[in-house]
């Protein structure tokens, strides 16, 4: 079996990690349509996986240019090497992209995180992820709920409950990110924020309303500050008003290590990140994440305790963190996104079917 395995953002990288660490004669393709391309390849060293066989280094940052240049590039890649399949990681632009290469080039698709719904089409992650599950021939759901989901819009590939590879991730890594972060945690309690999606941090009307939030309520936060929401907060005149605040340390984006330490120790969450909500309820982590979002595509998360979408109105963001200061506990001993042998399932799926 031949694989090619395209991916183009960090928390591809992560999720993938555990898939390419196991998964012999694979072709490694990385778009680099992230921010931050540079990052994102030493994101690849430092968790120990091969350099990527082909690097595109997408020039585009327009939605629809990127995907159109990925597509052009990858499909003279794809036509070369031909491999049995192509393996994709959820919703991103590369994702679709890749998808639509693939089946052009007459390549099955195998999908990874199949299945997610946030029934919301503000969101573009929601448009990549539902043509690209209509696209695939393999599906890897991470839950019953995704599973459910895929069944009901008939999609004609074969599906596969397999859980989250983030568990498989944060599995293997965290028993090594004290010794690999390069942080020292200014804070002994504190709350680890993060924020960057395009709803959040690209209407000035909500961006205002979740920093006026945090700004006010008497607890310290810690907060990597995402690229995208770094020249957002400048472009609104609000980073002065983080910068001077008493309760908010800004840093840079952070690596993996990091975020992984910042997680084990932190009280609790507040983030729009998808991602963080399904490694929150893995066992060396455990932590309630208040979702500032409107919907979630983590209803599961949601369901055992784990998350809280709160939404983004400044008053409600206020009242739940002031509640969850009171009691963070997680009472749930279920995680519903697997036990970290999400990768090992997805591996032997992929030996049977090519």
């Amino acid at each position: 079996m031949k694989t090619a395995i395209v991916l183009g953002t960090r928390p591809e990288i992560i999720k993938l990690a555990p898939v390419i660490k196991k998964l012999k004669n694979s072709y490694l393709i990385f778009t680099g349509q992230h921010y931050d391309y540079e990052m994102s390849l030493q994101f690849i060293k430092q968790l120990g996986l091969p350099t990527p066989d082909h690097s595109l280094k997408i020039s585009k940052s327009n939605p629809s240019q990127q995907m159109g240049e990925i597509i052009i590039k990858l499909s003279k890649i794809l036509s070369k090497i031909k491999p049995d399949t192509v393996i994709v990681q959820g919703d991103t632009n590369t994702v679709l992209a890749a998808s639509i290469s693939s089946i052009k080039c007459k390549i099955p698709v195998s999908h990874v995180e199949s299945g997610l719904r946030s029934f919301d089409w503000r969101m573009p992650e929601e448009h990549n992820r539902i043509a690209t599950d209509h696209i695939s021939e393999l599906l890897f759901a991470p839950t019953k709920v995704s599973q459910k989901n895929l069944k009901n819009e008939r999609v004609h590939g074969k599906i596969f409950v397999t859980g989250n590879t983030a568990i498989d991730s944060i599995n293997a890594y965290s028993k090594i990110s004290a010794k690999k972060s390069s942080l020292d945690l200014l804070y002994k309690e504190y709350v680890l924020m993060t924020l960057h999606r395009g709803e959040n941090v690209d209407n000035k009307a909500t961006l205002s309303s979740i920093i006026n939030a945090v700004t006010k309520v008497d607890v310290d936060f810690i907060f990597p500050v995402h690229p995208r929401t770094m020249k957002q907060l400048k472009k609104y005149d609000l980073y002065s008003k983080l910068k001077n605040s008493k309760n908010i340390i800004l840093l840079n984006s952070v690596g993996y290590f990091e975020i992984l330490e910042l997680m084990k120790n932190c009280s609790f969450i507040v983030s729009d990140s998808g991602g963080i909500q399904e490694e929150a309820t893995a066992s060396s982590i455990r932590k309630k994440v208040l979702v500032l979002r409107k919907t979630t595509d983590r209803p599961e998360s949601v369901k055992y305790g784990f998350s809280t979408v709160i939404g983004t109105q400044e008053s409600k963001i206020i009242k739940n963190i002031k509640k969850t200061m009171d009691n963070p506990i997680i009472k749930s001993r279920n995680n519903p996104f697997g036990k970290g042998n999400s990768s090992e399932k997805i591996i032997k799926i992929l030996k049977t079917n090519f």
